[in-house]
Order: structure tokens, then sequence, then C-alpha cells
């Protein structure tokens, strides 16, 4: 099927339908997508990324993503690899970490296009802002998985679709790059089919725990 779920591959039903694009719900996992005809192109997305800002002195910038950056000093050693994935235009993060003694790489396919840091694995891996643009989320969660260390952390932050979310006002399906948002039936299944060991939510902060 053409809108079977891109996570799980289970079938789907129309969601809403908008001036934005036409969304499916999965059966499955219930998370929420963009039909494959209203995605954006490469070039635009990267022009888009670009408009966000990507100042990494900013102190809302930093805020913004302190939930991660907080959770990595709080649970991870600094001797340890992490790596940033996704990192962006302005990896804010790796500024922070590395600051505070980290030792972080970075990969975008856009912006820090180094396939070699794929060749590797980590003690802890960030995914800010991130997984609400894959188009694959099996794959991407996948190669994650790959990435990690035993007993590694994956981060992520992203903004949760739930049942009681005004779908048509909702703020966050208004950036077109964003293609997927995930119901919390969707982490689960995350969890169980990747090999997670556990996976808990704070909030806008998700931590996989391989």
């Amino acid at each position: 099927m053409s809108n079977s779920c891109p996570l799980c591959h289970h079938s789907s039903t129309k969601f809403y339908d908008g001036n934005n694009g036409l969304y499916y719900q999965c059966s499955y996992c219930k998370s929420v997508f963009l039909d494959k005809a209203y995605r954006t192109s490469q070039h635009i997305e990267k022009e888009r990324y670009l408009h966000h800002n990507n100042d990494v002195e900013d102190i809302g910038y930093q805020q913004f993503v302190s939930p991660i950056t907080s959770a990595v000093m709080t649970n991870q050693a600094t001797e340890e690899q992490g790596l940033d994935f996704g990192a962006g235009p302005g990896p804010v993060i790796a500024k922070i970490l590395r600051d505070n003694h980290f030792n972080i790489e970075l990969y975008d396919p856009l912006f820090h296009h180094n396939p070699a840091r794929l060749e590797q694995t980590y003690d802890f891996i960030i995914c800010c802002e991130v997984m609400e643009h894959f188009y694959h989320p099996d794959k991407e969660f996948s190669l994650l998985k790959q990435l990690l260390k035993n007993n590694g952390r994956l981060y992520c932050m992203t903004e949760m679709y739930h049942e009681d979310i005004d779908f048509h006002n909702w703020y966050y399906k208004k950036d077109a790059t964003h293609v997927f948002f995930y119901h919390q039936q969707a982490l689960n299944y995350i969890k169980q089919k990747f090999g997670f060991s556990d996976v808990t939510t704070k909030g806008r902060l998700l931590t996989f725990s391989a």
C-alpha cells in the first residue's frame, strides 16, 4: 500500500486533509504521517533549515536544547564518545557539550555529510528535532541502534502526537519539513522492533537505552 506506515508498515487511514497536506494515521502504532506527494524537495528543506535560528551563542537556542544537553551531562562520562545525528547548520548541542569537555562528532546528510561517522559506534547519540523529518523512520532507527554500543543511549527530542491535540491548529505540523509525528505506541514499537532495552519520556525528551 502506498499509504502504509513508513515506521511499522501497517495499514493506515486518512486522518486529515488540509491546505498544507494530506495526512494518514497508522492503524497499529497510531502515528500520523504526511502523504509522500506533499513532501518538500531537499533544496527547499535545506533552505528551511538555514532560516532557523542557528546561532550557537544564542541563549534561547541553548535553553531550547537543554533537556538533551542536561541529560547527557548527567548520564554520560566525558571520556565517552557521542554523535550528534542530524546536527544541522548550527550545532549548538555539540558546542555546549564540547565546552563541558565531552567528545562528540557531527553527522548531517545536508550540512555535515561524513559517511565515516556512520562506520563506528558510540556511547551516546543525540537526535534533536530530527526524527520528525525521517522519510523512512524504520531504516533510520535501525541504523541508530546499530551505531550504539551496548548500554549506550539515544537521546531524542521531538513533539509527540496524542489524541488531545487539535491537529488542525497544531503548530508542529505547520513546518513543511515535519513529515512523521510519533505516538506513544510508536515508541513502544521502536523499542521492541529494534531491540532497545528501555524507552523513557520526559516532556519532549525521549531516551532509548541499548
